[in-house]
């Protein structure tokens, strides 16, 4: 690749001077940043750079679940964080959602309001989801979402769906799901429309910041820009060091199954097992509780241990006595840390950061985003 002392003034002068802000990610977060941005300062000269061909963290690679959380993955949440932390992310998740719908369209990512379903799996963890607890969670986000009624328990979808070893399940009806490849194109789309400039297969090495600029060392050589943005989300630990941990989640989806009866969103243990239909297909991921340490990483790629517990699942849970096949398998990389509310903060005049999605990206990315236009 050329460097940026071998491009010609033309692109030089288009792509690497006079920047005003440079947003390093072009994932949900990155490109929501630079939105919001340009609509606040539309004079700006706004340049996103990414390392891969595509979106190197999870952006491009999530399950497509437009979800703010199951009542198991609340219940754990709440005997680990304080109680105020705890819903105020779940709000920030639900307001991302409906900011993410409203800035991109509910049929250009093919949205389905399907609900989704908390299982109750027999072999995994306890956890007590009491008729009291599930007031609880109605009051709250009666509270919070001005919607009475969010969580019920539903013991009819597991006839409904086939599911085996499911003693029971809660039902979520204020979620969804998406087509994740539609969301990327989508925010890229919007963004050439707004001016927003974007260049692929750069990676940011280290910054330097001045009274003035930022200087941001990378592959193909310096660019100094007004502000810096840091939008990489699983990656941000070498800058943040543990306060953003990586977390891999693997994910499979099956050949084409006739007559599938399944149809929305599911989790089991807590958030995490979480599997949803394709039309006629069944995407699964998760599992990586079953092994912390080796899913504690920056390689994308798929391990046979997280996968084979992936495929028993299918096969003695979620579809038993029905013929698939493995079709596609991939890794992607989640921002994990000390809580699950994101870190949004600037770490100087001049550079700011938006990470740590807590495996929630879809639902936090574009409220991460606004809030970190609103730093500036």
């Amino acid at each position: 690749m050329l460097q940026i002392h071998q491009l010609s003034f033309w692109e030089r002068k288009s792509y690497f001077e006079g920047i005003d802000f440079l947003i390093v990610g072009a994932g949900i977060v990155g490109y929501s940043t630079a939105i919001q941005l340009k609509r606040k300062y539309p004079t700006a000269k706004i340049l996103i750079i990414e390392r891969g061909y595509l979106p190197s963290g999870a952006s491009s690679k999530n399950a497509g679940f437009a979800c703010f959380g199951s009542p198991t993955e609340i219940y754990d949440d709440l005997t680990n964080s304080p109680e105020t932390e705890v819903w105020n992310t779940i709000s920030m998740r639900f307001e991302g959602l409906e900011e993410l719908k409203n800035m991109v369209g509910h049929t250009t990512i093919d949205y389905q309001k399907n609900g989704s379903w908390d299982l109750i799996h027999e072999d995994f963890s306890k956890v007590d989801i009491s008729p009291t607890f599930l007031d609880y969670l109605n009051e709250k986000c009666y509270h919070y979402f001005g919607i009475k009624s969010v969580y019920s328990e539903d013991k009819n979808i597991i006839q409904l769906s086939g599911f085996n070893k499911i003693k029971t399940s809660y039902f979520n009806k204020e979620e969804g799901q998406l087509d994740t490849g539609k969301l990327n194109i989508a925010l890229h789309q919007i963004a050439l429309r707004e001016g927003i400039l974007s260049l692929y297969g750069i990676e940011i090495l280290d910054f330097q910041e001045s009274e003035k600029d930022v200087r941001i060392e990378t592959s193909i050589g310096d660019i100094n820009s007004c502000k810096l943005i840091v939008c990489t989300n699983g990656f941000a630990g070498k800058f943040l060091g543990n306060e953003v941990i990586p977390a891999r989640a693997q994910v499979l989806v099956t050949s084409e199954i006739p007559n599938l009866t399944i149809k929305g969103t599911f989790h089991l243990d807590k958030g995490f097992y979480y599997f949803r239909n394709i039309e006629n297909r069944i995407l699964l991921g998760g599992a990586r509780n079953t092994n912390f340490e080796s899913e504690t990483t920056t390689e994308i790629a798929t391990t046979e241990d997280i996968q084979k517990v992936l495929k028993e699942l299918l096969e003695k849970t979620i579809l038993p006595n029905t013929k698939f096949n493995i079709e596609y398998s991939w890794a992607g990389i989640m921002g994990m840390g000390p809580s699950k509310t994101p870190l949004i903060f600037k770490k100087s005049d001049n550079v700011a950061f938006g990470v740590r999605m807590g495996g929630m990206g879809v639902a936090l990315g574009s409220v991460v985003g606004k809030k970190l236009s609103n730093l500036f």
